[in-house]
């Protein structure tokens, strides 16, 4: 493509990358060329799998397509399927070159509506292979390993997974030829699905993991942002903290919220919600309180001491659990929206939130519960879209660098106050 003008030599740059660029951080606040980027997100696991077959390859680019016209952002997904069916990674740095290229295409569909990935690169549980793969190859391989947990540790082991992120960074996308470490539709890189190291409550094992894997992805690739991927339990460095956790064992999974997030090179904070499966099944108002203290707690905990955003990257509740109701659902997502958004109009370190999980119509075989059909569910369509809007209104202020927008501001307080939620 031509270049259109010219700035100086440098400098030169087209019109479709200028719209297009990587997300970065600046304090506690996402940006795009200076713009905040808050985020209205959602989680599809399963967009590699379903991209390798012919048959069901369109409903990954039906999702997109619906995600943008509810207004969302970014989609969490996994740049990972260690050793099962249609692997991408069929043993240590061997992979199916057809499963590769399903990924190229979700990257490039995503680009193609204006959604932003996060890519995560392993599994802490059983689904698509994950850590206790690592461990099963590793003894094929002669190794003397006792537990999943040696993933963390293990010299090999830890040298299977850098190899691993060392192909997905470099890796160059058969469709548009962008490599995926310079390529701006990924918004971050995830080390870990919800990391735990049960075997050592103290938490250094996973903490030593966490900075040397953090290190090692920002060698490669220092320009996107990097998240661990973890639920946000407090743990044993933060005891005054402990009692916004769930459960008492939550504090003994290895991981530790705000040590983990202060490693060199992670860029942000990861929290997950579960009341459902944390507190109890059944369907109650505690679960709302929960939610609502959980959120705040952690969004306060980023400001004050991690001094970066913090992105809610699962939250959402069971149609299988006793109770439910869609309203209650509507509830809970609105509870998470809500507070996000008193965080967003301080300029806080709330960044944002991704639902889990979203599918098309037609996949109600791979729903755990938590499915969320947009074309089937109106009520919780209007809900999610008006989040879309109010931060897509805080996004579009010129913020600090302009001297106009009465107008914007008008418009900004009036969705801002708006009680629809």
């Amino acid at each position: 493509m031509q270049v259109p003008f010219t700035r100086n030599r440098t400098d030169e740059v087209d019109l479709e990358d200028d719209t297009w660029q990587m997300v970065q951080k600046k304090g506690n606040q996402f940006v795009i060329d200076d713009q905040p980027f808050y985020i209205n997100g959602f989680n599809t696991y399963w967009l590699m799998v379903f991209a390798a077959d012919q048959s069901t390859k369109g409903k990954v680019s039906e999702l997109f397509q619906q995600a943008s016209s509810a207004g969302l952002t970014v989609c969490r997904t996994w740049a990972f399927n260690d050793g099962q069916y249609r692997a991408l990674q069929k043993s240590p740095s061997v992979y199916d070159e057809e499963v590769f290229k399903a990924l190229d295409f979700v990257v490039s569909e995503a680009r193609k509506y204006k959604i932003r990935l996060i890519l995560s690169l392993i599994n802490n549980w059983d689904a698509y292979g994950g850590k206790s793969q690592y461990v099963k190859w590793g003894k094929a391989a002669g190794l003397n390993l006792t537990s999943d947990d040696d993933f963390f540790s293990h010299p090999t082991l830890k040298s299977y997974y850098k190899a691993h992120v060392k192909a997905m960074l470099n890796r160059v996308n058969t469709l548009n030829n962008i490599t995926y470490k310079n390529d701006p539709t990924i918004f971050a890189w995830e080390l870990m699905n919800e990391p735990r190291c049960t075997s050592d409550p103290t938490g250094d094992i996973l903490q030593n993991w966490i900075q040397e894997m953090a290190v090692y992805v920002k060698s490669i690739d220092p320009k996107h942002l990097l998240e661990i991927g973890l639920e946000g339990f407090y743990g044993p460095s933060t005891p005054n903290k402990v009692q916004f956790n769930p459960n008492t064992y939550a504090q003994q999974v290895g991981t530790d919220f705000i040590r983990n997030h202060q490693a060199l090179g992670v860029d942000f904070a990861s929290v997950h919600i579960y009341a459902d499966s944390w507190i109890s099944q059944s369907i109650s108002d505690v679960h709302l309180q929960f939610t609502k203290s959980w959120v705040e707690a952690h969004i306060d905990d980023a400001e004050k001491y991690l001094g970066m955003p913090v992105v809610f990257a699962e939250f959402g509740v069971s149609t299988k659990d006793p109770g439910y109701n869609s309203s209650f659902r509507d509830t809970l997502i609105s509870t998470v929206y809500k507070s996000l958004l008193e965080s967003t109009k301080k300029g806080g370190s709330g960044g944002g939130s991704l639902l889990w999980q979203l599918f098309p119509e037609g996949t109600d075989y791979m729903d755990d519960g938590y499915a969320i059909v947009l074309s089937k569910s109106p009520s919780t369509t209007k809900i999610v879209s008006l989040q879309s809007t109010r931060l897509a209104l805080f996004n579009s202020r010129c913020s600090w660098k302009c001297h106009w927008g009465c107008k914007k501001k008008n418009s900004l307080e009036k969705i801002s106050n708006h009680d629809e939620l």
